[in-house]
């Protein structure tokens, strides 16, 4: 299952905002990871990489924004479609030279 879509934007935002709040109660960064986690029913784990995502968003931490992740994934998959592409182009390019030098041999 796809996680990604099991929690909304705003249920996340929620979360961090209250992981921010609950900080300074806390002994530790993993202490209050661990309290908000579990009053919004995630995984600390997963707490964990949206309080990331969201330092290296607000710049803070070093590392790819959501909109440079999701630019690079569109830009792979691009890539893809068009070497796809161009295999296709080389085959009928092949297939075409091919049927000429067989039409002229053929006269």
């Amino acid at each position: 299952m796809n996680t990604n879509n099991r929690y909304s934007p705003e249920v996340r935002e929620r979360a961090v905002r209250l992981f921010e709040q609950a900080l300074p109660e806390h002994s530790s960064r993993w202490a209050a990871i661990k309290s908000v986690a579990d009053k919004i029913g995630c995984t600390h784990e997963t707490l964990r990489r949206w309080i990331k995502q969201t330092e290296i968003d607000q710049g803070k931490r070093d590392g790819l924004s959501t909109s440079e992740r999701d630019e690079m994934k569109a830009l792979r998959r691009e890539v893809k479609e068009l070497r796809r592409a161009n295999e296709i182009l080389k085959t009928a390019s092949a297939f075409f030279a091919q049927a000429e030098l067989d039409r002229r041999l053929k006269k």
